[in-house]
């Protein structure tokens, strides 16, 4: 594609009523999301899984997003970056709020004819933090730019969450805003009744869910929140599905499972699809069935506990600096593939973010691992006292894996 947008033909897309329900139509046809938050460098695999859109948080590399997802027929609902106030923002700062202003609306010009493009979103989650209501009167002069600027695309803006109090700022002062955005974790199943309670009655798209969030979930004694295993993840997410995204008919238009890709977000597996390895979790089988109604042919592995010398995630596990041990998984494979083990241990990550910020990814004890064998690891406790995870991947030989992680104490 030509990378001056303006030289491309741009698709129609419009909220409407399409049988008493609110969808997204695109040229008339309506359209439910079945989307992934991310995609980036992982959108013939979104294509084939059953997926047709996928959500970015900025316009960071927006031609080539665009482009890739267009090759293989998904749309784009492209995230405009706009300024948060947990990060120093002054929204009563008129001239910085113009000069934001004037930056997206480029960025609109740039690429709103792409016809890849599915909607605008303006910012994430800038309910989080955020204590001046400006904000949302700024949310509302995007949205109307967008509008001036591009009549062939909608916008709308993600919340934390769907509290009573910011749906009622939202209400009352963006009213050019053309539908509602919410992203929910561990409560996303009780979305259509959450969002009702708060106050908003239209259309809208849950934009992140998936894994329960870190907050959401057991601490041990030394409060390092429990992670659930890829298994557990994947069967909240089946449930999750079903009573969120597809238990709201009327209003829900769709959703984007978070994260289609990899990122370090309190561990390195907590909300990634994939592994840094670019391998296939089982939740990507579970989101083919639910956008297809059918399940791949090869599934991933199942890793449904971890435990070292018998003593589980939720047992507060505390080893003698330097010891030995042993952990075990609990495995199963829905094929006849082999299974391999790799495994590594991790200091608890002490740099954490709000929102998704960035986080560096904490840096492997070298040599603690010993030797992996049947469903056995065999390690050395680190010699510096402090929190741990020792992590563990099963995989099998089509690129498909299992993941848990179980966090000790060293004494």
């Amino acid at each position: 594609m030509d990378k001056n947008s303006n030289t491309s033909s741009p698709v129609r897309v419009a909220v409407e009523r399409i049988d008493g329900k609110h969808r997204l139509a695109v040229d008339g046809e309506p359209f439910f999301v079945k989307g992934a938050g991310g995609g980036f460098g992982h959108t013939e695999t979104l294509a084939r899984r059953g997926g047709n859109s996928i959500r970015t948080w900025s316009t960071k590399n927006a031609m080539r997003v665009l482009d890739e997802a267009h090759a293989v027929g998904l749309k784009v609902l492209m995230g405009l970056d706009v300024a948060r106030e947990r990060h120093g923002f002054d929204y009563d700062d008129r001239d910085a709020v113009k000069q934001q202003l004037d930056t997206l609306a480029a960025q609109v010009r740039e690429f709103k004819n792409h016809p890849a493009l599915l909607a605008w979103g303006i910012g994430n989650e800038l309910n989080l933090g955020a204590k001046n209501p400006a904000v949302w009167n700024a949310v509302n002069e995007i949205a109307t730019m967008i509008h001036g600027l591009d009549g062939n695309h909608p916008a709308t803006t993600m919340l934390a969450g769907a509290n009573k109090t910011v749906v009622d700022e939202f209400n009352a002062r963006c009213k050019d805003v053309d539908f509602l955005s919410v992203q929910m974790y561990g409560d996303v199943g009780h979305a259509k009744e959450k969002i009702s309670a708060a106050g908003y009655t239209g259309p809208y798209l849950i934009t992140e869910w998936g894994a329960t969030g870190h907050w959401e979930v057991p601490l041990t004694p030394w409060n390092a929140p429990i992670e659930q295993t890829s298994s557990e993840k994947a069967d909240a997410i089946l449930e999750r599905y079903t009573a969120a995204v597809l238990g709201d008919p009327d209003n829900c238009m769709g959703s984007y499972v978070f994260l289609w890709g990899q990122k370090q977000e309190r561990t390195p597996t907590w909300y990634g699809l994939f592994t840094e390895a670019g391998e296939q979790t089982e939740a990507i089988d579970v989101m083919q069935y639910v956008w297809t109604g059918s399940w791949p042919e090869q599934r991933a592995p199942r890793l449904t506990e971890i435990a070292i010398d018998g003593k589980t995630r939720y047992d507060g596990v505390k080893l003698t600096a330097g010891a030995s041990a042993r952990a075990e998984v609990t495995t199963t494979s829905p094929t006849s593939s082999p299974i391999f083990i790799r495994a590594e241990v991790l200091p608890e990550a002490t740099v954490v973010g709000e929102g998704g910020d960035f986080e560096p990814r904490p840096e492997a004890v070298q040599n603690a691992i010993k030797r992996t064998h049947g469903d056995g690891i065999e390690f050395e406790a680190p010699v510096k006292p402090g929190a741990y995870r020792l992590f563990a991947y099963v995989t099998d030989d089509s690129q498909r894996v299992a993941t848990a992680n179980l966090p000790f104490l060293v004494e």
